[in-house]
């Protein structure tokens, strides 16, 4: 999987170049080294030190299990948040109590936003001599200014996958446009079946199409950033996105009742997604009528556009952080680096049957490419889908970049999404309203802003 390092590393080096720009010019980078206890002997005294640990990710207790069992002196204690948007204001919260957790599932475009909120330990010291086991584009994943805040977790190609039964009873062939995404999904109203699902609260469907189409909300320019939510590439998202939302080829379904979102795609009301590995573990542990019908393509393209899978986003870059707060940074650190390469947990976080199906962040992760895809769920589509996955990683944009204030715009973003998803507003209405909010946001955190 050459192919997929080298491009992994081309987006992990642009990410961290952007990372550094936030940082430098927003003037927020602060002591990020942590002042936690580095002593290995502080359990000795009053029993095992214990760690609080906060994700996700379905697998994660079974890996906490493990690591329990395995270690004596250093404990995890896991609770389980809804889910990645979740997370970021929880953490906020417990940040603004003193009472955050040691360490945190989260996704690679947060991290410059909480480095720049002073919430994360530095812990290179600890787990840098193990960097050569990861893949070096998901190890930069957790990096910023060179300094290392995380460890790296998952590497995620992007695909679409589908009812293959259902296409065939209607006559449509595997989409490889959006043109044909969308041509598909009409024929597909017609028998009362919806093409996709766009959940109200989750705007990363906008992300990843802009992404894909080559557009830059952020980037910098000379000592400032540059916001722009108006690009060409953006509006050949929000047209795509717009054609389905006009044309009512969308369910509506929140994911907030993960469990009806998964029945209705069993029951085969929607029939399509654009996903990574890591959500087919959703599938497989929901579905009891359609196992062995679903089908894999790769992510459709623009007409006459060669193949391009957005990356970055929250489908990859998975990293567990260390926050500032933790008073025992030193097994902390250690303890994430476990998770990410004992071999048990690495093979329980991969299987979508038992963990999330993520292909880990390892350097060769070759060996867990049948196990992040399922039998089960893809029946006699399993191996063309081994292809479709190695394809997608070689195919990774590498030109998107990540503004320092991501998180509070990614919010705001959800809001006027809520509003598209309903048809109170249009896509274009809603990156009028981004491009505004956006420059003003940052001009009032003393961000230099262009846009």
């Amino acid at each position: 999987m050459n192919s997929t390092s080298v491009t992994a590393r081309s987006t992990r080096r642009s990410f961290v170049r952007a990372a550094a720009a936030a940082l430098a010019l927003s003037g927020l980078l602060t002591a990020c080294g942590g002042s936690g206890s580095d002593s290995k002997d502080a359990a000795s005294s009053s029993g095992p030190v214990t760690l609080q640990f906060w994700g996700w990710a379905n697998g994660q207790p079974a890996v906490v299990k493990a690591f329990n069992d395995s270690h004596k002196d250093v404990k995890l204690k896991y609770t389980k948040v809804t889910d990645q948007l979740t997370m970021q204001k929880q953490l906020a919260n417990a940040l603004k109590a003193k009472n955050a957790p040691c360490l945190v599932q989260n996704t690679a475009e947060y991290v410059t936003s909480w480095v720049s909120q002073n919430a994360l330990a530095e812990i290179g010291r600890y787990v840098d001599p193990a960097k050569d086991k990861f893949n070096a584009g998901a190890w930069a994943s957790g990096q910023v200014q060179g300094k290392t805040y995380g460890v790296p977790t998952s590497s995620a190609p992007n695909f679409t996958i589908y009812r293959a039964d259902v296409f065939k009873k209607f006559g449509i062939k595997a989409p490889r446009t959006w043109d044909d995404f969308i041509a598909a999904g009409k024929t597909l109203k017609k028998h009362g079946i919806y093409l996709t699902n766009y959940a109200g609260e989750d705007p990363s469907t906008l992300e990843v199409l802009a992404m894909q189409a080559g557009a830059h909300w952020y980037a910098i320019d000379g000592d400032s950033w540059k916001v722009d939510f108006q690009d060409a590439g953006t509006l050949k998202a929000a047209k795509v996105i717009q054609e389905i939302i006009d044309n009512d080829l969308d369910s509506k379904l929140s994911f907030a009742d993960y469990a009806a979102v998964q029945r209705n795609y069993d029951k085969g009301g929607t029939v399509t997604r654009q996903i990574s590995t890591w959500q087919m573990a959703g599938m497989v542990q929901n579905f009891t009528k359609s196992n062995g019908k679903w089908a894999t393509s790769p992510w459709p393209t623009f007409t006459g556009e060669a193949a391009r899978t957005p990356a970055g986003t929250n489908q990859s870059g998975g990293v567990t952080l260390v926050t500032k707060d933790c008073k025992n940074q030193q097994q902390a650190a250690e303890a994430a680096l476990w998770m990410s390469t004992n071999t048990g947990a690495v093979g329980t976080m991969a299987d979508p049957e038992t963990g999330n199906g993520v292909l880990p962040a390892l350097a060769d992760s070759s060996a867990y490419v049948d196990k992040a895809i399922s039998k089960k769920l893809l029946g006699p589509h399993y191996d063309a889908t081994k292809k479709t996955v190695t394809d997608s990683l070689s195919t990774v944009t590498t030109d998107w970049t990540f503004g320092p204030n991501w998180t509070a715009m990614f919010t705001e973003l959800a809001t006027g999404w809520a509003k598209v998803v309903n048809k109170e507003q249009k896509v274009t209405d809603l990156l009028a309203h981004m491009q505004e909010w956006t420059v003003k946001d940052l001009k009032s955190r003393g961000i230099s802003v262009k846009g």
